[in-house]
């Protein structure tokens, strides 16, 4: 498992899973030219893209961020649809590391789409349980309304299969919302409407989280947004904004989804100066 220690907080990413989605779905309206020098694409036009919780540690807190696509969620149909290779192995990194999942304090949620929050909640028999039954888990209020309100494009990403489990363990917030001192989340639409980033600071150090903003290191370039943006013209400016902020910060970039890389600083030229990659990539 790979970590990362921003001041005196601690990031070490999970197993939680993996599918293969259309690499033009991912890239939106760049060409496959373009993007397929900066990520690799198989036969079938899909990029692999991990969903891979990380667990942050400080103040005696355990925060997870997001729930990977957990394990027995999935109809053979839409492992096949999803390109799901391999479903979560959560449990597994958690016992490496000598924790339970009832050791999570926070489960902090980016957002609720399934490759997100499959992990919320698992099958007991025919009933479905919370994962992390100790856990508080923290949305936007933008997030969780649309979640178990979704709309006609949405309703297939948004599963109530996902959140009726764990509905009193949600809390949620409006603008932002500071997890614990130095970590804060940030709502930013954009990707959903109640898309949020996650900020990380500590002693003179810096990490920022951008989710599905920049899936992977490919994303880098504002323009370059999902298909799956459902508001692709808010997602732009909020990349802008981050940017930014990671540049004068010197910031690490943290990936959830990203298949080599799961974190990386950039230099004034565009190239990559320091990074952390994926173990085996």
């Amino acid at each position: 498992m790979e970590t990362l220690n921003i001041g005196n907080i601690s990031l070490t990413w999970l197993d939680g899973g993996v599918t293969h989605m259309d690499g033009g779905a991912m890239f939106g309206v760049v060409p496959k030219p373009l993007w397929s020098r900066k990520y690799p694409v198989n036969d079938k036009n899909q990029i692999e893209l991990r969903t891979d919780p990380i667990l942050i540690r400080k103040n005696g807190l355990n925060i997870l961020v997001d729930a990977g696509i957990g394990s027995g969620k999935f109809s053979e149909k839409q492992k096949r649809n999803y390109g799901v290779t391999q479903e979560s192995n959560l449990k597994q990194s958690l016992a490496g590391l000598g924790l339970t999942c009832e050791d999570i304090h926070i489960v902090a949620m980016t957002h609720l789409h399934f490759d997100h929050a499959c992990g919320l909640t698992e099958y007991h028999g025919d009933e479905l349980v919370s994962v992390f039954p100790n856990a508080r888990i923290i949305a936007s209020a933008t997030e969780w309304n649309e979640m178990r309100h979704p709309n006609i494009r949405s309703k297939n990403t948004y599963w109530k299969e996902n959140w009726e489990a764990v509905k009193d363990q949600v809390n949620t917030f409006d603008h932002a919302h500071q997890l614990t001192e130095g970590i804060t989340m940030h709502h930013t639409g954009g990707h959903s409407d109640g898309h949020s980033v996650i900020v990380l600071e500590d002693e003179g150090e810096t990490a920022v989280h951008f989710a599905d903003l920049m899936p992977t290191n490919a994303h880098k370039n504002p323009l370059w947004v999902l298909a799956y943006d459902d508001y692709p013209m808010t997602s732009i400016p909020q990349k802008q904004k981050w940017q930014a902020f990671a540049e004068e910060k010197d910031a690490w970039l943290i990936f959830y989804h990203d298949a080599i890389y799961r974190a990386v600083k950039w230099g004034e030229d565009g190239e990559i100066t320091a990074f952390v990659k994926r173990e085996g990539k």
